[in-house]
């Protein structure tokens, strides 16, 4: 009888963690939570800080040089760092399981300019409610979450919730 109930249970516990209800497997952080601070090392060892960043908007982007979502992705954030210059908008990627050589050869080869950090450990991504690159998160200048984006960004989508934040200029 134990045997029998023990999967029913486990099997209750998986569905309302993803429901939501017990946050067991939702994310961590939503939309309206101030964004966790967090101080890393970018690939060079330089350090990011998205608190070097209030009053503006800021896109963190988890990603991997293995991530093949990610690849399409890049040129569309290196263009939507360009055309929002006016809103002051940051782009910081966190490197999420890979290793920093080939992080930084695929980052070289795409002419990522923007910072890119290293997360030992994982705890910025655990934060954030990571599950997996590429998935993004819209900081507003008030340091609170705008938006989450699982998986990558269409120039439509992106272009949307950048939209939403006036020119700084």
């Amino acid at each position: 009888m134990l045997a029998a109930t023990v999967p029913l249970v486990l099997a209750v516990v998986l569905v309302v963690g993803l429901a939501g209800g017990s946050g067991l497997l939702s994310p961590a952080l939503r939309v309206g939570d101030r964004a966790p601070d967090f101080a890393l090392a970018d690939l060079n060892g330089e350090p990011v800080r998205l608190a070097d960043y209030a009053g503006r908007p800021v896109l963190v982007n988890f990603w991997a040089s293995w991530c093949l979502p990610c690849v399409e992705e890049f040129p569309l954030l290196a263009a939507a760092l360009d055309e929002h210059a006016d809103i002051g908008l940051v782009v910081i990627g966190i490197v999420y399981r890979d290793r920093s050589e080939a992080a930084r050869a695929f980052a070289d080869q795409i002419g990522a300019d923007w910072p890119l950090a290293m997360d030992p450990g994982e705890a910025v991504a655990r934060a954030y409610g990571v599950y997996g690159p590429p998935e993004s998160w819209l900081i507003g200048p008030d340091g609170r979450v705008v938006s989450r984006q699982i998986g990558p960004y269409s120039a439509e989508e992106l272009e949307a919730q950048l939209s939403q934040f006036p020119a700084t200029n």
